[in-house]
């Protein structure tokens, strides 16, 4: 039961990062109508007529559906078979998590909706995404580390772990504002915007240098961090090996943005998107990853 537990929490984890892909993809192509204002039905049909827009958009309905059965399965088994309370609350999140999103993926398509309101459905997903990763992790080497007593952080590395996480999501979240804005152009080359280091801060342009600059004070704060976690751990430390690979996320994913940038109006700007997407999940997992190692801390100091 054990190997159906870690397999369910796998294929959760793999089918969850399969829908944010999809959601980022559905966006950038530009098909949330693709299916008109009907859900779930698409068109007014179960298999509607062929268009890209559609099979897009109706294929990432799809994988949803599937993937939240692949998770009810995952959340019986974990309530009924599963010995640790961590992936008990894991699951749920994922779950509470995942009807959240499809309610929310519903209501955008029935009801019109700000840009602002849509970028929250990625927060979300991201979110949910995130559960089911530390789902998965339980049933790893990783997790094996979380059953025990956990690794001693004074309250300011606590502290900068929930700081950083919560505001690697406020940038997550500008970026998916810029996206739903259609305001990927508001800013010509990389790094400097339109040739400016502080260009006209209006319209587009505004928007994409508030995530820009969001995007390189995150650079910062995880550089800091990873320099004060050296100073004081063992390099095979959990909280340790995130905070690293925390730092060659945030480097690889401003990279990844400015290859957006420079992409913008060519064939591949729709790979390099997705290159960003799945990037910054990677990166917002670890981060998750590094609250609950600061939230098992607190057992061991104060």
């Amino acid at each position: 039961m054990q190997k159906w537990l870690k397999r369910f929490s796998f294929a959760s984890m793999y089918g969850m990062f399969l829908i944010l892909v999809m959601g980022a993809l559905v966006t950038k192509t530009e098909s949330g109508r693709g299916c008109g204002d009907d859900w779930p039905l698409c068109n007014g049909k179960f298999v509607p007529a062929y268009t890209i827009e559609s099979f897009i958009e109706y294929s990432h309905r799809f994988v949803t559906g599937i993937v939240g059965i692949i998770l009810l399965v995952n959340l019986i088994l974990v309530f009924v078979y599963g010995k640790r309370k961590d992936a008990k609350w894991f699951v749920g999140g994922a779950m509470f998590f995942t009807i959240l999103q499809a309610i929310l993926g519903a209501m955008a398509v029935i009801w019109p909706q700000s840009s602002a309101t849509l970028a929250l459905h990625f927060g979300i997903s991201l979110v949910a995404f995130a559960f089911t990763l530390l789902l998965a992790l339980v049933y790893t080497r990783f997790g094996t580390m979380l059953s025990r007593e956990g690794t001693p952080l004074t309250s300011g590395i606590r502290s900068a772990i929930w700081l950083i996480s919560i505001y690697c999501y406020i940038v997550v979240y500008l970026g998916a504002f810029v996206r739903h804005t259609n305001s990927g152009g508001g800013c010509y080359g990389w790094p400097l915007c339109n040739g400016q280091v502080i260009p006209e801060l209006t319209g587009a342009t505004l928007i994409v240098f508030i995530h820009r600059l969001g995007a390189a004070l995150l650079l910062v704060f995880i550089i800091w961090f990873y320099l004060v976690v050296r100073r004081s751990m063992q390099t095979q430390n959990n909280v340790f090996q995130a905070a690293k690979w925390s730092l060659i996320l945030v480097v690889l994913q401003i990279l990844s943005g400015g290859y957006v940038t420079l992409s913008y109006g060519y064939d591949w700007y729709l790979l390099a998107s997705m290159l960003h997407t799945i990037l910054i999940s990677a990166l917002f997992g670890v981060l998750s990853y590094l609250c609950v190692l600061a939230l098992q801390s607190k057992r061991t100091i104060g």
